[in-house]
């Protein structure tokens, strides 16, 4: 009896050794690949020839981060920060984050033991042909603790996973930013865009009317015959026919912005009634280089982060290869009446190391590790599929915005080219050198162009929008601080 505790004793000491030497263990190195950072191969600069103010400086000297401020639009500027406030995939995609957030936590947990608290009351008999017919009380109380040592990294690996899950989620609020950005500077483009050229049409039917009415004017007077009247009226009606289609555009276009911003259709009406036009373009454009447009893009940010998630989940796997190292134990109480329950007599415990092993499963760990390492080239290939498509809509955009600019100096051109046209043939037509169907000509012409050039402005602004999304601008001076 003497030796018993002596052995306790060695016992106690043998099993600290052991949780010694598997804490040391715990330090290994995780199992599976180490993730390295893809580089891209990109070139130097742009493919696309850059005109119409594109510079090749570096952007991040530029206004790409707050893009919008170029405009000098107070109420542009007024618009987005609503939309970030009230745009409800905005909302969506914050929740997302959160719960990213609450998966890298419950993988973090893994590393830590788990403590189980326990009490049971229970009264039991045994069977009388078990030849011992017995009843008894049984009251116990109690802490469970059992911990598992992460010695080859597949928790590690768990919560790396979890931590690139949570990066490739913040990517992704960072991207809907710019594009929702985009989104409501096109619509707001739209509205004024629209506004403008119903002023236009509006102008012009006013031109229209006064020529029908001097056309009538003069046929009443025997004048002319009243072909001139019946082609100047046509004239008229079909501007007048334009009117409802445009109108109809505005009324989308606000309500589409209304809705980007989490509000009622109907809701932007007093603050849109106002017909404004549309801010001048900048002088310059800094586009910067391929590999800055590369950092800066969230969506490429996002790529690589699920790319970096799905190596670490290849350790997860590969983990399954090894035994798993436990320490557990109790610590209670335990009686059998309730009275005598907190006496130390009553105290009982036990702890020690667990080794689990799987030694057959029929080749599905094995075959998990295969599933890892496929996804992994998938997120791999997505991942440059990613880096290309981005390369892609920068060099449309720069070819789209230069090319609209010049688009819109050709209308400008003609469009004061058709002004003096119109003014001779009505100058003529007056002298009685010309029939109405020149003039007819010049002022359907002159209308045209007007209406070509109002889009044409609006279509510029627009390209410049989309260059500034495609270069991946606009998310940084925009996160909130809870992110």
């Amino acid at each position: 009896m003497q030796n018993q505790p002596s052995q306790r004793f060695h016992s106690l000491c043998g099993t600290l050794l052991c949780f010694l030497l598997l804490s040391v263990l715990n330090g290994c190195a995780p199992v599976g690949p180490e993730y390295a950072q893809p580089e891209p191969q990109v070139p130097d600069g742009w493919h696309s020839e850059l005109q119409s103010g594109l510079v090749l400086e570096t952007a991040e000297s530029s206004h790409s981060n707050n893009w919008w401020t170029v405009f000098n639009d107070a109420q542009l500027e007024m618009l987005l920060y609503r939309a970030i406030q009230g745009n409800l995939d905005i909302k969506e995609a914050q929740a997302r984050i959160q719960e990213a957030r609450a998966l890298r936590g419950i993988a973090r947990a893994d590393l830590f033991p788990l403590l189980d608290g326990v009490a049971t009351a229970t009264r039991s008999r045994t069977s009388e042909n078990s030849g011992n017919a017995t009843e008894r009380n049984l009251f116990s109380a109690g802490f469970d603790a059992d911990w598992e040592l992460d010695i080859f990294g597949g928790a590690r690996r768990s919560i790396e996973a979890a931590q690139a899950d949570l990066e490739a989620a913040q990517a992704d609020f960072n991207d809907l930013l710019v594009s929702l950005q985009a989104e409501v500077a096109l619509n707001y483009a739209e509205v004024r865009t629209y506004q403008a050229r119903l002023a236009v049409s509006q102008a012009n039917i006013t031109a229209l009317s006064q020529s029908y009415e001097l056309n009538r004017s003069r046929y009443q007077a025997g004048l002319i015959s009243e072909l001139p009247v019946q082609e100047s009226l046509r004239l008229l009606e079909s501007s007048r026919s334009q009117v409802p289609a445009l109108e109809a555009g505005l009324e989308a276009a606000k309500n589409r912005l209304t809705v980007l911003l989490g509000r009622q259709p109907g809701q932007l009406q007093h603050e849109l009634a106002e017909t404004n036009a549309l801010p001048n373009l900048p002088v310059s454009v800094a586009v910067g280089i391929p590999a800055e447009t590369l950092r800066r893009r969230p969506d490429v940010r996002r790529a690589e982060r699920l790319l970096a998630a799905q190596t670490a989940r290849i350790g997860v796997a590969t983990a399954d290869l090894y035994p798993r190292f436990f320490l557990s134990g109790s610590l209670g109480l335990e009686a059998i009446n309730a009275g005598e329950l907190l006496e130390a007599a009553s105290r009982r415990w036990n702890f020690g190391p667990e080794v689990k092993w799987n030694l057959f499963s029929a080749g599905a760990i094995r075959r998990n590790i295969d599933v890892q390492n496929a996804r992994q080239e998938q997120a791999l290939v997505q991942y440059e599929r990613t880096v290309l498509q981005a390369l892609e809509e920068v060099e449309n955009a720069l070819v789209a915005y230069g090319k609209e600019q010049l688009r819109r100096e050709s209308f400008f051109r003609a469009t004061t080219v058709a002004e003096r046209a119109n003014a001779l043939a009505q100058d003529q037509y007056q002298a009685g050198l010309v029939n109405f169907t020149t003039v007819l000509d010049a002022q359907r012409s002159l209308l045209s162009l007007r209406d070509e050039l109002v889009s044409s402005d609006g279509a510029a602004f627009s390209q410049l929008v989309r260059l500034y999304k495609a270069l991946g601008g606009g998310w940084q001076s925009m996160l909130t601080s809870d992110l």
